[in-house]
């Protein structure tokens, strides 16, 4: 990022992804596994969207996959981005953060957690606005995409007082829209894919879309999904060994233009370098 425009808005550029970036543990093989490389592995590959999923538990995150804890925390989350942003300061990162699974142990809620407990502590190091920024202003700085709701700690209630890119109408295992009037999303996620050639089919729609569509809106296609064994066991490789290499043929053929978001599942150099030479 650091030859492109400060003027340039992220909604204008394609950005390789890690879909469920941390998630590196599983107790039975192909259910949980997403990526095989570290957070900073990733990051130096040309991964620049993560998606983080975190669970509170006794007032801090603790990163899972599921019901499945990956020996991390939210800490060592952010200490993988300082790292980069001090050997890449003209880089930015956008992170996706969702509260994962049920909270345990808790006294406070997942805003309040993310707030008094690290965003206060890394103020620094987010950019909170509501908007897509662009890109010189967020140069060392991770740009929140928030999918937890904003609440009042003392009514519960939404409070109003929105920070990041409200993506808190998340809509599940499908394709959709979401526009809070700052931003507008435009989402493929149907991560149950019973027939790979239709989720490819449904990622190069959103794929083409981004690239003429609303210059001001975000797209984002998740390449990553699971093929449900009997119905309900998750196997990742069944649609990453097809969806992969196919990722690789498009973008050897579509070698210029705005194609949005793409997090994928098992990030390796090759497939970002491709994303990416498309901004030039």
């Amino acid at each position: 990022m650091a030859s492109i425009s400060d003027n340039i808005n992220l909604a204008n550029l394609s950005i390789p992804g890690s879909h469920d970036a941390c998630a590196r543990y599983e107790p039975i093989a192909g259910t949980a596994i997403c990526q095989s490389l570290s957070l900073g592995d990733q990051l130096n590959a040309g991964s620049r969207f993560l998606d983080i999923r975190c669970r509170n538990v006794n007032d801090s995150f603790a990163i899972h996959h599921g019901s499945i804890y990956q020996h991390l925390n939210f800490t060592d989350v952010l200490n993988a981005c300082k790292t980069f942003f001090a050997a890449h300061p003209n880089e930015t990162i956008i992170m996706s953060v969702k509260e994962e699974y049920t909270a345990s142990g808790n006294t406070l809620s997942f805003e309040q957690v993310f707030l008094q407990h690290y965003y206060a502590s890394n103020s620094n190091l987010f950019y909170m606005g509501t908007s897509v920024p662009n890109l010189g202003a967020v140069r060392g700085k991770i740009v929140l995409l928030r999918r937890f709701n904003a609440y009042d700690s003392a009514t519960g209630a939404a409070d109003g007082n929105l920070y990041g890119i409200d993506a808190t109408n998340w809509g599940d295992n499908t394709t959709f829209t979401t526009s809070t009037g700052t931003a507008t999303l435009h989402v493929e996620d149907d991560y149950v894919v019973n027939n790979n050639n239709t989720k490819w089919s449904e990622i190069t729609a959103n794929l083409s879309n981004a690239l003429s569509g609303d210059p001001t809106a975000l797209y984002i296609s998740f390449t990553s999904g699971y093929y449900p064994i009997l119905g309900f066991i998750p196997n990742i490789p069944d649609v990453s060994n097809t969806i992969n290499p196919d990722i690789n043929s498009y973008f050897g053929a579509a070698t210029h233009g705005r194609y949005g978001i793409i997090p994928m599942d098992f990030v390796d150099a090759t497939r970002p370098a491709a994303i990416i030479g498309t901004d030039y």
